[in-house]
């Protein structure tokens, strides 16, 4: 039996950050053979693929100078984002609703005609009532729904009118119309940088900075007593904590507790299936774009992204996302048919052809990988999560709170705590 004052659960970005800050008395239980979590870089046959992809654009100084202090200038790529959106076999820029003007003059005006006789209301009970009400029928039906329902994989009026948060590109009528003019790009990540050895690097400077004693790989929780603060591990071993740290995805622990079933079916996610694609050549159509946005249900990815062009480097390397509901199973059978789909798609589109060979790629299954943020639920897990600090328990991060939120936002988070509990 091993005393402790803080037992960490899971070796992700937010776990790292947490044990960064809260002095030396700490263990990390992570469940996979390395750290990072979402957050990890493969390299392979040559490519930089991350588990899913990863841009940095830290708001706060404290974190950008503390990774990019630890890094050469020459392993940092800095960007000004160009995302398209791949519609009706144009590139169009993104966000949709702020570059209708680049449509078609029937779809332009279909898209103006609506935005200026949309029916707007103080109040909106829902993520797609928001969206008819701010932008009207045309935008939202070339774009915004059929996008979201590929990316989130649910009913959009399921969602919370919030469900994006600061995240979601808003637009009024006089920024869009003065956009068709003057284009402007207003979002939280108009520019971003990138490691050359891919996400990874980040993560390591994080990791490097701990004792690796305290740091126990391969090692997952198989029960907890909250009464007695006892938690046993994998291998049998049983550790006496006075803090509980939770950062792997609520669902998950509530399962770990127990007795929380009803709360657990209630919450609502999605999964991604993501392919890293490594080829042998540039591709013809995207010659700079970082990422492409896809609404169109007859492909199956909603996104596709280039690390090449991120990168600036010649031979294409991808990553695809694919959206899942929480129900789905993703088994190989499905992986293999997905990935059949994807080279044909990406051939449909422009994106590789018939000379564009493959070189390499891997898949992976994110579950969960994006929080439908829902008011009612959220109110129970607010609830739920003040109860848990009566005992000394605190979730965090983007899986952990059970929030959409960036990865600067889970450290910010997780640093502040474990200041709090020094």
């Amino acid at each position: 039996m091993k005393k402790v004052k803080n037992l960490i659960i899971g070796a992700g970005v937010s776990g790292l950050t947490f044990a960064n800050y809260c002095g030396d008395n700490y263990l990390i239980c992570e469940k996979e053979n390395e750290v990072g979590g979402y957050c990890r870089t493969i390299q392979r046959s040559g490519y930089v693929w991350d588990y899913a992809g990863h841009f940095f654009h830290f708001k706060t100084e404290e974190f950008k100078n503390k990774f990019l202090s630890k890094m050469k200038k020459k392993d940092i790529i800095y960007n000004e984002k160009c995302t398209k959106i791949l519609y009706k076999n144009r590139l169009i820029d993104f966000p949709f609703q702020t570059n209708i003007h680049q449509l078609d003059k029937e779809e332009f005006i279909d898209c103006l005609y609506d935005l200026f006789t949309k029916t707007e209301k103080k109040e909106y009970s829902n993520f797609l009532e928001m969206l008819y009400g701010k932008f009207g029928k045309s935008i939202v039906e070339k774009f915004l729904k059929p996008y979201n329902e590929k990316l989130y994989a649910v009913d959009l009026s399921k969602l919370d009118v919030n469900a994006m948060g600061r995240f979601f590109p808003y637009a009024d009528k006089e920024a869009i119309i003065k956009n068709m003019k003057n284009k402007s790009v207003n979002s939280y990540n108009n520019t971003f940088f990138y490691p050359k050895k891919g996400a990874g690097s980040f993560i390591k400077i994080l990791y490097d900075n701990l004792d690796k004693n305290k740091i126990l790989l391969n090692t997952s929780i198989n029960s907890i007593d909250l009464k007695n603060k006892t938690a046993i591990l994998s291998d049998g071993n049983i550790i006496v904590y006075e803090n509980l740290i939770n950062t792997i995805p609520l669902n998950k622990f509530l399962e770990l507790l127990g007795g929380y079933k009803k709360l657990i079916n209630e919450m609502s996610y999605n999964k991604v299936l993501v392919f890293n694609l490594g080829f042998d050549k540039p591709s013809p159509l995207c010659k700079k774009e970082h990422w492409l946005y896809i609404p169109d249900k007859k492909d199956n990815y909603y996104r596709v992204g280039f690390y090449n062009n991120i990168l600036k480097e010649e031979k294409l390397s991808m990553y695809i996302e694919i959206g899942f509901s929480k129900n789905d199973i993703i088994n190989k059978r499905i992986i293999d048919k997905q990935f059949k789909l994807t080279l044909s798609n990406l051939e449909k589109d422009g994106i590789i052809n018939k000379k564009t060979k493959l070189v390499d790629y891997m898949s992976i299954v994110m579950d969960p990988a994006y929080v439908h943020i829902n008011t009612i639920t959220l109110k129970k897990i607010e609830k739920l999560k003040e109860e848990f600090k009566l005992n000394n328990i605190y979730t965090i991060g983007r899986y952990g709170a059970w929030t959409y939120n960036s990865m600067e936002d889970s450290m910010i988070s997780a640093k502040e705590l474990a200041e709090n509990l020094l």
